[in-house]
């Protein structure tokens, strides 16, 4: 049977007048048994195109979440692999990497995921960006934690990303390994024009933010 996937690219006029991401009366309950813990409780929350924002994207229990005007639960399984793979990057805090595959291959992989053309010559030319020129043929266990970071980094740059979801992409960094990648983090929103939200316990990596979100009691504040 064939899959039609809901996707569609936005016009970029649309997406302009569009947030990047916007939360819509959300709700995320989290049940152990009897027991209920209500994580977010009508959030309501908008995140401009091109902001760097201090905070996956689940499935609300209840409510609404829009990404770039496309609102999430109207996509089948296959629209949202599309979705993701054309407009988001994901960096977590460690494990970004295929183990198998040297930092090249690895940022190779994920721009082939998105669909662009020229997906070795792509990788090569962010892992050079990142300081990583040396690196290219070397395994995930032969780098650094602070040089798998950036080559996550890298294939957020290889593929052009509208959204950065960063979670805790420095919490197993040293200073000098942190503030490099707050600086990776920088170089894709100034001039990649992309969304970066990332999800930080780090005070210095929430200073450098355009905006810091709180959320308490299930609430923006």
């Amino acid at each position: 049977m064939e899959v039609t996937s809901l996707y569609r690219e936005p016009p970029r006029e649309q997406e302009r007048a569009t947030a990047a991401v916007e939360f819509l009366d959300v709700f995320r309950i989290y049940r152990s048994g009897p027991a209920e813990t209500v994580a977010l409780r009508g959030l309501d929350l908008r995140i401009e195109a091109g902001e760097f924002v201090a905070a996956g994207l689940e499935q609300p229990s209840a409510g609404e979440v829009r990404v770039f005007g496309q609102p999430l639960d109207r996509l089948d399984e296959a629209g949202l692999a599309a979705f993701r793979a054309r407009r988001i990057a994901i960096i977590f805090q460690s494990d970004n990497l295929l183990p198998l595959l040297t930092a090249r291959e690895n940022v190779a992989t994920a721009v082939r995921l998105g669909h662009r053309p020229n997906a070795r010559s792509l990788a090569t030319t962010a892992l050079g960006t990142v300081d990583l020129a040396p690196r290219v043929t070397h395994r995930p266990a032969q780098l650094s934690g602070g040089e798998q970071q950036r080559v996550a980094v890298a294939a957020a740059l290889a593929r052009d990303a509208s959204l950065v979801l960063a979670d805790e992409p420095t919490g197993e960094l040293d200073l000098q390994n942190e503030r490099r990648i707050l600086d990776e983090l920088r170089r894709l929103r100034d001039e990649l024009g992309s969304t970066v939200v990332t999800v930080t316990h780090s005070p210095r990596l929430a200073s450098t933010a355009d905006r810091v979100i709180e959320i308490r009691d299930g609430r923006a504040a």
